[in-house]
């Protein structure tokens, strides 16, 4: 079994926007991340910790302007918190073992999948392509990546 931490290497490595999201509660502009359009194959994970969060088969196009996800991969690696903030009471979602902010989930999904909307912010995350996942130590996650 993985082990996942809080990666102090890899949070010296992130971009100024994913420090600003993960480390500091931010969020990415609407429309602007890297994964928003991404349709591959694969799984994303976190871009401090690198543990499992959403798979590909998972997400769908929301018109949000964020990656939208209808549920985590494990379950266990997502940490879901009342957020106060802006005005308005939301549900933040943030890694279990890197706690790195990730975004908000909201009750307003697909309804035959559950009727959440994990919306994400592209700078908290990694994809791995279904071709790299063994070799990069996520083949137990093959079996929830569909082709696409």
């Amino acid at each position: 079994m993985a082990q996942y931490e809080k990666n102090q290497d890899a949070i010296s490595q992130l971009s100024p926007e994913q420090y600003r999201v993960t480390q500091n509660n931010g969020t990415e502009r609407p429309g602007t991340g890297e994964y928003l359009e991404n349709k591959q194959a694969g799984i994303y994970v976190d871009v401090v910790s690198g543990e499992p969060l959403f798979a590909s088969s998972d997400k769908y196009e929301s018109g949000c302007g964020w990656p939208s996800f209808t549920k985590p991969i494990e379950p266990a690696h997502v940490n879901e918190l009342s957020d106060n903030s802006m005005g308005m009471v939301r549900t933040e979602v943030r890694s279990t073992h890197g706690d790195s902010h990730l975004g908000h989930v909201f009750p307003d999904g697909p309804s035959d999948r559950g009727g959440l909307r994990y919306c994400i912010n592209s700078a908290a995350l990694q994809f791995i392509p279904k071709d790299e996942m063994t070799a990069r130590g996520y083949g137990d996650y093959m079996n929830q990546v569909e082709d696409v």
